[in-house]
């Protein structure tokens, strides 16, 4: 039973934070829509809740990104070797209906396909989400037709994912559902949604980090479990919360949340994964090509590792890039580590998730257009602050234009059609760099924690869970003692887990 201190916080939630009287870039952007919100405005009941103006904001951008794609749909998809790039429409959806046995009714996984690619390259439960598409796709007329639908009805079943993860980032954070607007309204996520199946992994593991704000170990891990099981990256999210727990000590809900994603994991995967027969039970081949495509795959686009093959007599081989990018990303993770340990306030679990996937991003031997929908949600979390949000924007829409005009140099001839070489390896410096300012000032509001919007509005950890407000049982260093900072800063204190008044009209942070 609640004692009778704690009641009253549950019932009396705090108001929720309006982004036009904290933001300048939202308060700017309001003025389309009426300005800002007074000091003395009363919210009032209305069918028009935050969640619900995300959730169709989110709704409305993502279908401008299918308009965008529109002259791919009407033929540059299927005539023209360099069209679809030089609309900066391409999508791998069409093409792989044919190519991976999605047209002859082949089953995922079990049955080999012709061509290069023996077996489906996805783990499974995309595999799922591919093949309900396809049951749901008109197998009549021509192969063009039938691709056509498949993009079609693929995006529909996208758009739901895109809207589940507006939502669940508005509800994320409770005192924060305008937050949801960032992802609703992001170009480089309704430009990138319908290029592949990442939005599927996406939604779960946004629903996963809102039932870890929730409390719920289990349903966190159950559904980590799954959006592991369609994308690896979210597995690596498992990390911070194990430093996080073991800082406040909060060893049982990690141990429910790591059970609860292995078991859903294992649920999803065995009975595609293992075979038996005469010889008793292998693993299977089909289930197997993730992972052996992913080790094998050479180095691609998007990465530094690129430039580096690019401008060489002598590019590192497959295996070198396999082991160095390991090396990075873990020298990356254990960084991460001492920062949790050494913070002078315990970091927010989104801003070290978002630090975690950044820096497989960064490392990774390929960075496809569409990772970024990786980053977006976790992004929104970290560092809710329009201004930021848009320069890493700008550059991910920088590098998403930047690719397809590199595609259409290399596939137009003696045309040369778009961006040459070297024009190609600037963008990919714009994406790093974007990528890495955001990882800095996330950086900076863990070390200067006055500094992070979230706890400037008198919140400790809204996405954490059992995490916020909880006491520290392991400490190194300076995380020991209060701390001090050189740097100057004109905000007033902050009283964590206090909701501190109203700032006044014309405050900037």
């Amino acid at each position: 039973m609640s004692s009778a201190e704690t009641t009253p916080a549950r019932v009396d939630e705090p108001d929720p934070v309006h982004p036009t009287r904290e933001d300048e870039i939202a308060a700017a952007g309001s003025e389309l829509i009426g300005g800002p919100l007074g000091r003395r405005a009363l919210p009032t009941a209305s069918w028009w809740t935050p969640v619900r103006v995300v959730a169709l904001v989110a709704i409305g951008m993502f279908a401008l990104g299918l308009v965008q794609k529109a002259p791919c749909y009407d033929g540059a998809w299927f005539f023209g070797a360099s069209s679809q790039y030089t609309h900066a429409c391409y999508s791998d959806i069409p093409h792989l209906y044919q190519g991976r046995g999605f047209a002859d009714h082949l089953v995922p996984y079990f049955d080999s396909l012709p061509g290069d690619m023996d077996y489906l390259e996805y783990p499974v439960l995309t595999g799922v989400f591919m093949e309900v598409a396809s049951w749901l796709t008109p197998h009549s007329g021509s192969i063009q037709h039938q691709e056509q639908w498949y993009w079609f009805v693929n995006a529909a079943m996208l758009m739901v994912c895109a809207a589940v993860i507006a939502v669940c980032v508005a509800r994320t954070q409770r005192r924060r559902p305008w937050d949801g607007l960032l992802v609703a309204l992001a170009p480089a996520f309704a430009l990138t949604a319908t290029i592949n199946w990442d939005l599927f992994a996406v939604a779960l593991t946004a629903a996963a980090m809102l039932m870890w704000s929730r409390g719920r170990a289990l349903a966190f891990g159950i559904l980590l479990g799954l959006a592991t099981a369609a994308k690896l990256y979210p597995a690596l999210l498992l990390g911070p919360l194990l430093l996080l727990c073991w800082r406040a000590g909060k060893w049982r809900e990690f141990f429910q949340a790591a059970t609860g994603a292995a078991v859903a994991w294992l649920v999803v995967n065995l009975p595609v994964m293992v075979a038996h027969d005469a010889t008793g039970f292998h693993i299977r081949e089909g289930w197997a090509k993730f992972y052996t495509f992913s080790k094998e795959r050479g180095v691609d686009f998007g990465s530094f590792w690129l430039i580096w093959a690019q401008n060489s007599g002598d590019p590192p081989t497959t295996d070198f890039v396999n082991t160095a990018a390991s090396v990075l990303v873990v020298l990356c993770f254990l960084g991460i580590g001492a920062l949790t340990f050494t913070a002078p306030r315990r970091p927010r679990f989104a801003q070290l998730a978002f630090l975690v996937v950044a820096a497989f991003v960064l490392t990774n031997k390929v960075y496809s257009p569409q990772y970024v929908l990786w980053l977006v949600p976790l992004a929104v979390l970290a560092r809710p602050k329009w201004r930021d949000f848009l320069i890493w924007q700008a550059c991910e829409v920088g590098y998403f234009l930047g690719i397809w005009l590199y595609l259409a140099y290399t596939t137009s001839g003696d045309a040369h059609k778009g961006l040459p070489t070297h024009g190609y390896q600037w963008t990919i410096v714009l994406h790093l760099a974007g990528t890495l300012y955001l990882c800095a000032v996330v950086v900076r509001d863990i070390l200067m924690p006055e500094r992070d919007v979230v706890r400037r509005s008198g919140d400790d950890d809204p996405s954490g869970g059992v995490l916020d407000g909880a006491e520290d049982a392991f400490v190194l260093g300076a995380a020991a003692h209060p701390p001090r900072h050189a740097a100057h800063f004109d905000g007033p204190p902050v009283d964590w887990g206090k909701t501190e008044p109203a700032p006044q009209e014309g405050r900037s942070l």
